[in-house]
C-alpha cells in the first residue's frame, strides 16, 4: 500500500481505496456503456461481421473508459489525480497537446 501511495503521491490509505474503487467502477461501467453506444448506432454483435464488430467494440470501450475515468474520479473527489493520469495516457498515445494543459 505504501508503494502505491508513494508512486501516486497520495497521503492516506483511504485515498488509495477511493482511487482503486474508481478504477473498478470505471472498468465495469465502460463495458456496459460501450455496448449501449454501439446498440444506439445499430452495431449489434450477431448482425454484422466479427471482423468489423470487435474493433468497433474495443474502440467504444476505450473511449468510454477515458471519459468515465475522469467523470467518476471527479464525482469521488479525485479530479486532480485522474485528470493528471488522463493527460499522461493521452500524451503516450500521441496527443502531446494535453500534456501541458492546466486544470
Amino acid at each position: 500500500m505504501n508503494k502505491l501511495k508513494e508512486r501516486w503521491g497520495l497521503t492516506s490509505n483511504f485515498q488509495v481505496f477511493i482511487i482503486l474503487l474508481v478504477f473498478s467502477i470505471t472498468g465495469s461501467l465502460s463495458l456496459k456503456v460501450g455496448r449501449l453506444v454501439l446498440d444506439y448506432f445499430g452495431v449489434i454483435h450477431g448482425e454484422m461481421s466479427a471482423i468489423l464488430y470487435w474493433p468497433l467494440r474495443i474502440l467504444s470501450v476505450f473511449i468510454m473508459y477515458q471519459i468515465l475515468l475522469v467523470t467518476i474520479g471527479t464525482i469521488f473527489g479525485q479530479h486532480k489525480f485522474f485528470w493528471a493520469m488522463e493527460k499522461k495516457m493521452l500524451s503516450r498515445l500521441g496527443f502531446k497537446r494535453w500534456q501541458n494543459d492546466k486544470v
